[in-house]
């Protein structure tokens, strides 16, 4: 068995009742035999193994005993607060005691222990008395404490405080309270039953809150230990205000002055009362006397709120000069209190009537070339004041372009005084400004509207003094090249313009016949299609003019730069017979090698550019692995040597394409001859291409002769330049030729130039007489890449029809040679130069 407290708890099953009633008959035998009491006495809070009492000495038992007697101890309070050391046979504490948890506000405080000692059971009775210790400091409920007294409250109210509970006993327990020094309030604390002690809050004085709205004060509560311990409450005391204070003015008497025109609602002065009062006891209205006259209220106006005095009617310094004006200030209290003051308002004179200006006749409309000192309109001033403020003077703005001319009793002309000028200011709007010599003065403007008649006297204006026009080649007769624009200054039928197309010769033909200009927009269309190839630019020169009178005019030039377009295909030049329509028979032996040149093929393009740029393809041969076709120069060389097995007749079709968009392409078709026993073609070639003839002997006189033409004309322009540049450099002192110098070259034939083209797989040096834009004359020197050839050829077309003609000579004459064409313009002399 096992007692836990004042009570006993089974640990038995329910089988062993029979036992313990047998028990508890031993108990109360052995109860009889306890003769006294032990009592020990501690201080709470021990710590734990503390020390309380030699139970076993106390007991009279030896140390041996406490193990076989089996010794234990039971409390009644519900916890084991102590255990036996069975060592020593000491009490000793087992768990934290806590008095104020125990036994509360108790004075006495005893735990009651029994110790059941076995064999024979006996039962020992233990009192252990926990003594107090200041443990615990006095508390308050709440920290902060607030409280509202209103400033009327008559001296020594009293206001109950919250008290202070401590849970320590005896001389532990709370015991006195303070309060922070406070010269309006004290402290008073009263004992009620049970000894508690209630404090209060004692009022020694009136209170102001005008002088302090709030009162901080500490009470503080203290316990009788050793240390003593206190608690602290904050108590706020606010005051609470009535109306006991009278709205006061800032100066008794305010004074104030306004003009006689001023306007209404203008402020004239602003009145300030304070009240020291909070609330709805310093909220101030402000309104007029109770006595003020109808004249005052008629005429001002104040702001309850803000204090402020408006003028309400109209001022007039001859009927009153001076009016003095009762203000009351009441706040909102109960009862409510009244504060005065006068305002004293000094009405000022001005000078109130201003000067107006009078047109004696309506101003007319003017020329823009109207000559200085015409007059414009005649006026007249008055002013109904007298004195010095009847006196009026006229001004005008500055910088304009009209003046003021005095005849008598304040009459004017209006005059003009400089140059008009309508494009700048089509009207006007002279503003006259009156005004009169009063004290202010004051003054009044009238304005004048004159308007400017235009006169033609500014020419049409082009947008820009030149365009450059891109136009490509072939475009559709009709269709618009560009719109030029030009703009007049003037107005009317003095700004109305057309446009029309000042007579030039392009290629000794008028421009005319080439475009036409819509004379009302300017817009300039094409009369038929252009070709590149005969023509590149050319010029226009487009008037416009305007329909004043006189009328106006201006020029503009337009430059019309033809584009190429990719409209020619390559153009076979050799061989010869595949130029004319047939094919070309070449002949080659069996037995040549790999890399043997059968022939090639030359074309031309009368494109230029990227248009004009001829690559060579083999598109269908009788046996493509024999031949190949060189992408660029269009040699026909074999790709490997000729054996026993192939065919001795060969069949090459052979496609040329430009670099165009849309690609241009011509075919030619080559048929080769393979025999045997020829073995030097090229040999024999040379031999009979050596061999004079009657052909050969005039293209070699016609080469001569334009090789000497080429040499006499290029000597001749370089001998005018130097000429020209030595004149220059005597009267400039440099040999620089001037832009003056180059235009008087308008002659063609006395300018040469010397173009290089390496575009394309054929070379060429071009030498044109005369400018850009004529080109009447064109020598042209061409270089063939190919290699195995060095023959010289000149060649003069005039024409695409001369151009078959030409084939025919060179193909009489030199059957096997190589040689280049470009149909140009008209004139164009074309000199092909082949190195091998």
């Amino acid at each position: 068995m096992h007692y836990n407290g004042a009570g006993m708890t089974k640990r038995m099953g329910y089988r062993d009742w029979g036992w313990q009633a047998l028990w508890w008959h031993h108990f109360f035998l052995l109860w009889s035999t306890i003769d006294g009491q032990t009592r020990y006495t501690i201080p709470e809070e021990l710590k734990q193994g503390s020390v309380v009492g030699n139970l076993a000495k106390d007991l009279g038992l030896g140390l041996s005993e406490i193990y076989e007697r089996k010794l234990r101890v039971a409390s009644e309070a519900g916890k084991q607060y102590f255990s036996v050391d069975a060592g020593k046979g000491e009490l000793v504490v087992n768990d934290r005691i806590d008095r104020e948890a125990l036994c509360g506000q108790s004075a006495s405080c005893v735990l009651p222990l029994q110790v059941v000692i076995e064999d024979p059971l006996q039962l020992h009775r233990i009192e252990v008395e926990i003594k107090d210790i200041n443990d615990n400091a006095p508390t308050f409920l709440t920290n902060d404490l607030p409280l509202k007294i209103s400033e009327s409250t008559v001296a020594g109210m009293r206001f109950p405080l919250e008290s202070a509970l401590d849970p320590d006993v005896g001389s532990n327990s709370l015991k006195s309270y303070t309060l922070s020094k406070d010269e309006c309030f004290s402290l008073k604390v009263n004992d009620v039953s049970n000894g508690r002690k209630v404090p209060e809050l004692v009022l020694e004085k009136p209170l102001d809150r005008e002088k302090k709205a709030t009162h901080q004060l500490l009470l503080t509560a203290l316990d009788g230990g050793n240390p003593v311990r206190s608690g602290i409450s904050k108590i706020t005391v606010t005051v609470l205000d009535v109306n006991d204070n009278i709205p006061q003015f800032e100066k008794p008497i305010y004074k104030a002055s306004i003009t006689e025109h001023a306007l209404k609602r203008t402020l004239i002065t602003k009145v300030k009362a304070t009240d020291i009062d909070e609330e709805l006891n310093g909220e101030v209205n402000y309104s007029f006397g109770e006595r003020t006259s109808d004249s005052v209220l008629a005429t001002f106006d104040i702001d309850s709120v803000t204090g402020d005095i408006l003028l309400k009617g109209d001022l007039d310094f001859e009927s009153d000069k001076m009016y003095e004006i009762d203000i009351s200030a009441k706040d909102k209290g109960s009862p409510e209190m009244e504060g005065h003051c006068t305002v004293q308002v000094e009405v000022l004179d001005v000078n109130d009537n201003a000067p107006e200006i009078v047109l004696t006749s309506k101003p007319t409309s003017l020329r823009e070339d109207a000559p200085s000192g015409t007059i414009v309109a005649l006026l007249s001033t008055r002013d109904v004041d007298s004195g010095d403020n009847g006196k009026v003077t006229l001004q005008l703005p500055k910088d304009s372009p009209f003046t003021l001319k005095p005849s008598f009793s304040n009459n004017y002309a209006l005059v003009t005084s400089g140059v008009l000028d309508r494009e700048s200011f089509s009207d006007y709007n002279i503003e006259i400004t009156a005004t009169d010599s009063g004290s202010p003065p004051l003054s009044s403007k009238k304005t004048i509207p004159v308007s400017i008649t235009d006169v033609n006297d500014n020419p049409p204006r082009f947008s820009q003094p030149s365009y450059n026009v891109y136009l490509k080649e072939n475009g559709v007769p009709g269709s618009i090249l560009y719109s030029v624009s030009a703009s007049d200054l003037d107005s009317g039928e003095n700004a109305k313009i057309s446009y029309s197309i000042l007579d030039s010769k392009v290629q000794d033909v008028s421009v005319s016949s080439y475009v036409y200009i819509n004379s009302d927009n300017g817009s300039i269309y094409s009369m038929h299609s252009f070709d590149y190839e005969k023509l590149k630019v050319f010029q226009i020169r487009v008037q416009a003019k305007d329909q004043g009178s006189p009328s106006l005019s201006s020029n503009a030039t337009v430059h019309v730069f033809i584009l190429d377009q990719n409209d020619n295909a390559p153009a076979v030049i050799y061989p010869s017979s595949a130029v004319l329509g047939s094919l070309s028979h070449q002949r080659m032996p069996r037995s040549a090698k790999a890399g043997h040149l059968v022939t090639k093929v030359t074309a031309v393009d009368a494109d230029s550019g990227h248009n004009a740029w001829i690559s060579y393809k083999l598109a269908e041969a009788t046996d493509a692995s024999l031949f190949t076709v060189n992408l660029y120069t269009g040699e026909v060389r074999t790709k490997r040597p000729v054996s026993e097995q192939d065919d001795s007749s060969q069949r090459l079709l052979i496609e040329i394409k430009d670099d165009g968009e849309p690609v241009q392409s011509a075919t030619v078709t080559v048929s080769i001859l393979l025999e045997d026993g020829l073995h030097e073609p090229i040999l024999d070639l040379r031999q009979k291409a050596a061999e004079p003839s009657k052909k050969t002997g005039r293209i070699t006189l016609y080469l001569i002769l334009s090789l000497a033409s080429v040499s006499v004309l290029s000597l001749l322009t370089f001998l005018i330049l130097a000429v020209k540049c030595i004149r220059n450099s005597r009267s400039s002192g440099s040999c620089c030729m001037r832009r003056s110098d180059c235009d008087g070259y308008k002659n063609p034939n006395r300018n040469l130039q010397i173009q290089l083209n390496t575009d394309g797989p054929i070379k060429y040096v071009e030498v044109l007489g005369g400018d850009m834009l004529s080109q009447s004359q064109s020598f042209r020197s061409c270089l063939s890449p190919m290699s195995e050839y060095s023959d010289f050829t000149f060649v003069k077309p005039s024409s695409t029809t001369d151009f078959k003609e030409m084939i025919n000579v060179l193909d009489a004459s030199l059957p096997d040679s190589t040689w280049t064409f470009e149909s140009q313009q008209r004139h164009k002399r074309i000199v092909c130069i082949h190195v091998r």
